[in-house]
């Protein structure tokens, strides 16, 4: 497995596509949140939080990390590369869990420079240093389950066509069934239980600063769950 999330972690930096996936996020939080004077201005806001931003990241991630995913498999479909992959001495679960691993800590790293944030609220509070470190710090762990997630989608999608495209667009649209999607359909119907389906609500509940097990279960079952049928479509090439 580790061969594979090496040769998978170096491959994204040896094309554009790290440099664009860390460049675009940092770019549209940073003019959203600082430059840009809209609702999301921190600096407008009156008051220090990072709430802006953890509103922001999870529809920024539902573009770029069906974008990060989506040659993972496509592309070894079209090259016919796959083949070569699966004789190697490694199981298709491991094949699976090196790709997962390496697309996720490729979003890890683009989340780093952001830690730069805390900083500034820390100074920008009044008086200085009054920020809920418990909020910020749910957020972020929730911001990782949530990545976590929408990463399993986006390999999974890769593996139902040769064309990165598609896998893209596929990655996207179900990312946001389950992150908007069900909250929308909840909200039409009325019915609490259905929201429950959704990221969103669990992503709401973590953000608060209370880690519950029943989120942390949601995130972790939802994340084997895409991993696993990914693993079954590996199986069935």
């Amino acid at each position: 497995m580790l061969s594979i999330l090496k040769k998978e972690f170096n491959s994204f930096f040896a094309s554009p596509i790290a440099y664009l996936v860390i460049g675009v996020f940092l770019l549209i939080n940073g003019l959203f949140l600082w430059v840009f004077k809209d609702n999301f201005n921190i600096l407008n806001a009156g008051f220090a939080d990072l709430n802006p931003f953890f509103f922001l990241a999870p529809w920024v991630f539902l573009f770029l990390i069906p974008a990060i995913t989506m040659k993972s498999f496509a592309d070894e479909f079209n090259n016919g590369t796959i083949e070569l992959l699966k004789t190697n001495p490694i199981s298709d679960w491991q094949i699976v869990m090196g790709k997962f691993w390496a697309s996720l800590l490729l979003v890890v790293v683009a989340l780093i420079p952001t830690l730069t944030y805390i900083y500034t609220i820390y100074n920008l509070g009044n008086p200085v240093g009054n920020i809920d470190f418990g909020s910020i710090i749910g957020s972020y762990i929730g911001l990782l389950f949530l990545a976590s997630t929408y990463t399993a989608v986006g390999l999974f999608t890769s593996t139902l066509s040769k064309n990165q495209i598609v896998a893209f667009i596929l990655g996207v649209f179900i990312t946001f069934l389950l992150y908007y999607g069900f909250d929308a359909i909840s909200n039409s119907l009325n019915n609490l239980l259905v929201k429950k389906i959704g990221i969103h609500e669990h992503f709401k509940s973590i953000s608060r600063g209370v880690i519950d097990t029943r989120d942390l279960i949601y995130f972790i079952s939802a994340t084997f769950f895409f991993l696993f049928i990914t693993k079954i479509r590996l199986e069935n090439e």
